[in-house]
């Protein structure tokens, strides 16, 4: 029987990551899960992030027996990806911040890093500056708001471009402004289009999706892809209203079932 790949995030941010493993490897069956319970996972202890991740991956892999997973989710990859791995007896795939190719693709020494305070501030994030972007300024902004502006768009409420407008507004307001800026957290190219309209000046916004992509298919078995009649799976923990609003983007995007965790 073919066994599904599992995406964890603590909201609907991963599903940036589900669209591109998707467009990679359209055959793939895969349960989502949405910690909504949990969410939003930046504001909260290390400790209890690592806990719910490793309590929820571990839920998953009992149920579903998948062949991999993603921990779609900066802020719960960079401090539970070890653990994790030690928890499964199956490759885990983590996402961290996209500093190498946007340190890579700048052409004025300058690059942006929008993601989570959290992430912002992380230690693992001055290591990826220091390995890969120590030729270059980097702006940083941390944006809780963000987060829930990119889950309220994919619900279908309006969003204010003010809003983001002001969110971005640091990278443009010194001497030098970036060229490239990474989205360091998978809710935000959600909303990359409203991103792009709020921007005073022409910017690559850059993530981490397609790598993901590539990465996952590097590891799979062909004959983990080979059926293209699966059913993907949007599971939640919590409460119902928690997905209240979501099931026209989730058929959209090919879920066929949306269940809780």
């Amino acid at each position: 029987m073919q066994k599904p790949i599992v995406i964890f995030d603590s909201g609907i941010g991963g599903l940036s990551i589900y669209q591109e493993v998707k467009k990679k490897l359209p055959g793939l069956p895969i349960v989502y899960c949405s910690d909504n319970e949990g969410f939003p996972y930046g504001p909260r202890p290390e400790d209890e992030v690592v806990d719910r991740t490793l309590h929820c991956l571990e839920k998953l892999a009992n149920q579903y027996q998948p062949s991999l997973a993603i921990i779609a989710c900066n802020t719960a990859s960079t401090i539970s990806l070890p653990r994790a791995r030690n928890l499964l007896d199956i490759p885990v795939v983590g996402v961290v911040p996209a500093i190498k190719p946007a340190g890579v693709a700048s052409k004025n020494g300058c690059i942006g890093l929008l993601a989570t305070p959290g992430t912002v501030k992380r230690k693992y994030t001055d290591q990826l500056v220091r390995d890969f972007a120590n030729h270059c300024e980097v702006v940083r902004v941390g944006s809780s708001e963000l987060v829930q502006l990119s889950e309220d768009h994919l619900r279908g409420k309006a969003v204010s471009l003010k809003a983001i407008k002001d969110i971005i507004s640091p990278f443009f307001s010194g001497k030098q402004q970036p060229d490239c800026i990474v989205l360091g957290c998978t809710h935000f190219p959600l909303v990359k289009e409203l991103l792009e309209e709020a921007s005073p000046l022409p910017v690559r916004w850059v993530d981490s999706g397609e790598a993901i992509a590539r990465r996952v298919d590097s590891l799979l078995e062909r004959k983990d892809i080979e059926d293209r009649g699966k059913s993907d799976i949007f599971v939640y923990s919590g409460d119902q209203n928690t997905v209240e609003g979501l099931e026209p983007a989730l058929k959209k995007l090919g879920f066929k079932e949306v269940r809780e965790l």
